[in-house]
């Protein structure tokens, strides 16, 4: 297993185990070999002014960044995804990186809206209640309802769980950097099959939703780049961050453990079906369930 230098708190859940990943210890580095380059981080607020496609650059009048330099307007490089998600005009928050050269990028770039932004607070903080109320019975079990939610799909758009009310809807969890090709690439392809397989078989009334486990790297920029990256046709599949508060609790209520070993992320999975009602119906834990055994049941829910 590679180990990934992770920054995200660690997420605990008080739910019962399903199945760990191994974990592995970095490996030391030799006396002998160079320094890595140390790399500098300032969190940035601005405005995008321009987008150069070409040059995979934003040009944005940024405000002062405190104790290293006054606001005014600079060319930034970015990833693919961020550069895909941006617009003229909007208003940014974002990591501004200098390396040893001096070259500045801008990553973990969310959209700054106080509406949205409001909703999305909102939502975590009554997530969090009725977490908090549910306590022990916390877990939601086949046969309770989906919880209510509202986070950030790929595309910067807040999406709430009433959005998929009246549809289908098959959900899971991941994260974009898990390097165990059994674990969540194992996941994220047996979702594009099964999105596929519903597609051919007529399955109109379905949503697909994968949720980030590590919403401090798992940017909207960064999840659309992953679904970019693998082909993924976004048009009923959702990839979903936001708030680390709402992810946890969405973690303890659907059952899956997700917690940092050092630098390794450890957890679970487990795929789920809700119906139109917005009602779980079905539960595969684990990496190693079938498509056609989903497709069979959203088809007997679509009757």
């Amino acid at each position: 297993m590679v180990s990934l230098k992770l920054r995200l708190p660690l997420l605990l859940t008080a739910c019962a185990l399903v199945a760990w990943l191994p974990a592995c210890k970095p490996g030391k580095t030799p006396a002998s070999a160079p320094a890595e380059p140390v790399e500098k981080h300032y969190p940035l607020t601005g405005q995008i002014l321009k987008i150069d496609a070409a040059q995979t650059t934003l040009l944005v009048q940024h405000d002062k960044i405190p104790g290293f330099m006054p606001a005014m307007t600079m060319e930034f490089t970015v990833s693919d995804g961020d550069l895909a998600n941006a617009k003229e005009g909007q208003r940014i928050r974002a990591d501004l990186v200098m390396d040893a050269q001096d070259n500045a990028r801008l990553e973990k770039i969310w959209p700054v809206d106080p509406v949205a932004e409001s909703a999305v607070q909102a939502a975590a903080g009554a997530l969090r209640q009725d977490t908090a109320i549910r306590g022990k019975s916390a877990y939601r079990e086949v046969g309770e309802n989906l919880p209510d939610f509202a986070l950030y799909d790929q595309d910067g758009r807040v999406v709430t769980a009433a959005r998929f009310r009246g549809k289908q809807v098959m959900l899971n969890f991941i994260f974009s950097r898990c390097p165990v090709a059994t674990m969540c690439p194992a996941a994220t392809a047996n979702m594009t099959t099964t999105q596929r397989k519903a597609h051919e078989a007529g399955i109109a009334n379905i949503e697909f939703v994968s949720i980030t486990l590590d919403p401090d790297y798992d940017t909207p920029g960064v999840l659309k780049e992953y679904a970019r990256v693998r082909g993924i046709d976004t048009y009923n599949f959702s990839f979903l961050t936001g708030p680390e508060g709402a992810i946890k609790d969405l973690l303890t209520q659907f059952g899956i453990i997700a917690a940092f070993d050092g630098s390794i992320l450890k957890h679970t999975l487990a795929t789920l079906l809700i119906n139109e009602q917005g009602k779980i119906i079905w539960r595969a834990d684990g990496s190693q369930w079938f498509p056609d055994d989903f497709v069979s049941k959203m088809r007997k829910e679509a009757k």
